[in-house]
């Protein structure tokens, strides 16, 4: 299984064990050495290659062989059809890979070709791609991951906190392999104090949970 399917998969876990988490007396976090792991986690990307998934849209150039290049879906099947070669694999493969296979194919037609393959649409990474923020703000949200996103900048995105909620309260949910780490977020700290040690760099499938207060 590609690490691309594999942290979707992990993305639904992590929303399951959230809204079970819910069900419980509260909100209870991870150990010292699990949220430090889990904090040390890239947080720019959510894999360090891309793999090509359904949906994806690539465009295959083959150099000085312009009638050969095409700009294609990767289709449900996982397959792409490719001029002279017919269908090739092209799901849960690097684009590097794929362009190797390509290549690997044409070379019983023409000689030496040279092959490459640039991703137009990164359709299959919508959801996994993404973060979200749940429980007291104004308007929970799923919205893409960016590069540099913190905690505050997708609790803002939110419309911030409603009048029920307990910010110093706040966990982050983070996938570490298949553990889900709750990580504490001291959000009324960050407003209220400056203190933005716990303002976090976000990871694609991070949520943020802010409960209410206990009356």
């Amino acid at each position: 299984m590609s690490h691309k399917l594999g942290l979707a998969g992990g993305v639904m876990s992590l929303v399951v064990a959230l809204m079970l988490s819910g069900c419980a007396s509260g909100p209870k976090a991870s150990s010292d050495e699990k949220i430090q792991q889990a904090l040390a986690l890239d947080t720019t990307t959510s894999v360090g290659r891309y793999v090509l998934g359904p949906t994806d849209v690539v465009s295959v150039s083959v150099w000085r062989n312009p009638e050969l290049s095409i700009t294609a879906p990767v289709r449900p099947d996982g397959m792409i059809s490719v001029p002279l070669i017919g269908d090739v694999k092209a799901s849960s493969k690097t684009p590097e890979l794929l362009a190797s296979d390509i290549k690997g194919g044409l070379a019983r037609y023409i000689r030496e070709p040279q092959v490459s393959v640039v991703v137009n649409s990164m359709g299959s990474h919508e959801f996994s791609d993404r973060v979200r923020v749940t429980g007291a703000v104004r308007s929970p949200v799923s919205v893409p991951h960016r590069a540099g996103m913190t905690v505050i900048d997708l609790f803002l995105s939110a419309g911030a906190a409603n009048e029920f909620a307990s910010l110093n309260d706040a966990m982050l949910y983070r996938l570490l392999g298949d553990e889900v780490v709750a990580i504490p977020v001291r959000l009324e700290d960050i407003l209220e104090r400056g203190d933005i040690k716990t303002n976090y760099a976000m990871r694609p499938g991070d949520i943020l949970s802010i409960p209410e207060r206990k009356f």
